[in-house]
């Protein structure tokens, strides 16, 4: 199938050439030995030059020293320059400065695309313009941003002086003053080292930005303005800092104020909570001592009565009167209205209390009851076996008939004591 194909391709699948033979060597090169030893470097030393005719030492110039070095030159060289210069600038023998010093105006800051004629549009207002100079370079012959405008008359020029600086020509505020190369003795331009204002005076530090015909002390009195004003807006800012501080101090005391209040006030809810409870327990104290205060009276007063009654007989001789069938009382009696209000009030009380407070009040009014049969059975068993003359539990015994008539009499007017529990029952009808 190879066969078949074109020779550029057969080359590629055809063998290489053998590798050549080369005998090997005699011996490695690590394998060799040295004829000499290896020593130190003392046999040398006095090959070494002498160090007392070895140069001094050079010191390397570091980038900043070497900064420092360039721009000291380059002053010193525009110094050179600048002196050069000085001592060829005359400007009274200028071929460019023509016309009437006092009657020329000066305008620097002039947009570069403003034209000669936009100029001479902007100050005819102040007068009629004589010429208009405007400064080219000579090496681009672009416009340098300046030019001098010489007027007919003196005042026209001094108006324009007057009105016309800090003017917007084409979107920029021009700077006019008068041309003082020829009317100011010693005066030098920018670029010899003079001119009016400090926008070049050093760095930025330094320099300020004002209209440049102004003096140096209006320059000063602007620079003390702006510090005081910078002075004032710190002070300013630290009053703002300060007030914000006390503000926030007086926001967290109101705050802790409120806290505090609010916990007064639950600390105050709480104790009149306390108090309220320790009302209601002194209150229900109360109405339980009352309630068995109650009883305590309603059971001397059953006992009592009981007594009395059951003595009467047997002391007597008679029988007690047929007031009706046993056990039927008056409407006064232990089943009367009264006594069932009583039951009631007593049952509505108990229905508010625990089941364990009703099972306790139960067994005691249980034992009381079981308590308060056996004393009246007791007392009536003593009564009719000893005719009334050995108990004195009620105090009525020891009064005789008559002293028992009278205290019933006395108590219950036309009723009399029940035998039961001492409650004033009416009288049979006869």
């Amino acid at each position: 199938m190879t066969q078949f194909l074109p020779p550029n391709l057969l080359a590629l699948f055809a063998p290489r050439d053998p590798i050549p033979y080369l005998p090997p060597l005699e011996k490695l090169p690590h394998e060799k030995h040295h004829n000499q030893p290896y020593c130190g470097i003392a046999p040398y030393i006095r090959e070494f030059e002498d160090p007392r005719d070895a140069p001094p030492p050079t010191r390397a110039e570091t980038r900043e020293e070497r900064m420092e070095r360039k721009r000291r030159e380059k002053i010193e060289r525009r110094q050179q320059e600048v002196e050069t210069e000085l001592k060829m600038w005359d400007p009274h023998n200028d071929p460019n400065a023509q016309g009437d010093a006092f009657k020329t105006l000066f305008v620097a800051r002039v947009n570069y695309d403003t034209t000669e004629s936009k100029l001479r549009r902007e100050f005819e207002v102040y007068g009629p313009i004589k010429r208009i100079h405007m400064v080219y370079s000579k090496r681009s012959g672009k416009p340098r941003g300046y030019a001098f405008i010489e007027y007919e008359h003196e005042r026209d020029m001094h108006s324009a002086y007057k009105h016309a600086d800090g003017k917007k020509i084409d979107g920029r505020r021009v700077l006019v003053d008068v041309e003082r190369g020829r009317t100011v003795k010693g005066w030098r331009p920018r670029r010899l080292g003079g001119g009016l204002g400090g926008t070049r005076r050093g760095g930025a530090d330094v320099n300020i930005r004002h209209s440049g015909r102004d003096d140096t002390s209006r320059y000063d009195e602007r620079d003390r303005d702006r510090d005081r004003e910078r002075e004032r807006r710190e002070r300013s800012r630290e009053r703002d800092k300060e007030r914000e501080r006390r503000r926030s101090r007086s926001r967290d005391r109101r705050r802790r104020s409120r806290s505090r209040d609010k916990e007064e006030r639950r600390r105050s809810r709480e104790r009149s909570k306390d108090k309220d409870r320790e009302r209601k327990r002194r209150s229900s104290r109360s109405r339980e001592r009352a309630r068995r205060e109650r009883e305590r009276k309603e059971e001397l007063r059953g006992s009592g009565a009981g007594g009395g009654d059951m003595a009467e007989p047997s002391e007597a001789g008679d029988a007690p009167p047929d007031d009706g069938p046993p056990g039927e009382l008056g409407p006064d009696g232990p089943d009367g209205p009264e006594e069932k209000g009583r039951d009631r009030d007593r049952e509505r009380r108990r229905s508010h209390r625990s089941e364990r407070e009703r099972r306790r009040d139960r067994d005691r009014d249980r034992d009381r009851e079981h308590k308060r049969g056996e004393r009246g059975g007791e007392r009536g068993r003593d009564e009719a076996r000893g005719g009334g003359g050995g108990g004195q539990d009620n105090g009525l015994e020891g009064l005789g008939n008559d002293g028992r008539d009278m205290y019933m009499e006395s108590e219950g007017g036309d009723g009399y004591l029940a035998p039961e529990n001492g409650y004033l029952m009416e009288t049979a009808p006869e």
